[in-house]
């Protein structure tokens, strides 16, 4: 039993490495999404731990999903990964109460600490 967990991103190989990158044992259902639209449309049908969000795509970017789970009230822990770090973009996302920040490309020790300090997975000092 795991996290269910949507990665949004336009690119198919950054939703591969963002798949990769998470620690075995910590995703239940792992849903993709290629734009912000499909990735609303899960978030309605389906019951979604931990969003990994991309914010430059097609159809509806990510500010607009973060801007749409808010009005909707979606309750899901959100993640941005984004090659686009402009300081603007950094602060309107915590705006939208995305736990973090992170720039592409994604480094598996980067997503593991975040991973931690939110909770997902339980510090090393605590697993014996």
């Amino acid at each position: 039993m795991g996290f269910d967990i949507l990665i949004c991103d336009d690119s198919a190989l950054a939703r591969k490495i963002a798949k990769r990158n998470l620690p075995e044992g910590l995703a239940g259902t792992i849903y993709e999404a290629s734009n912000g639209l499909d990735a609303l449309n899960i978030l309605a049908s389906q019951r979604i731990d931990l969003v990994l969000l991309d914010l430059t795509m097609p159809v509806l970017d990510g500010i607009g999903v973060l801007e749409e789970m808010k009005v909707r009230k979606v309750e899901a822990f959100v993640i941005v990964i984004s090659g686009d770090i402009q300081p603007a973009k950094q602060q309107r996302v915590k705006e939208l109460n995305a736990l973090a920040f992170l720039k592409k490309p994604l480094q598996t020790e980067q997503l593991v600490d975040t991973l931690k300090r939110y909770g997902f997975l339980l510090p090393d000092s605590c697993l014996g």
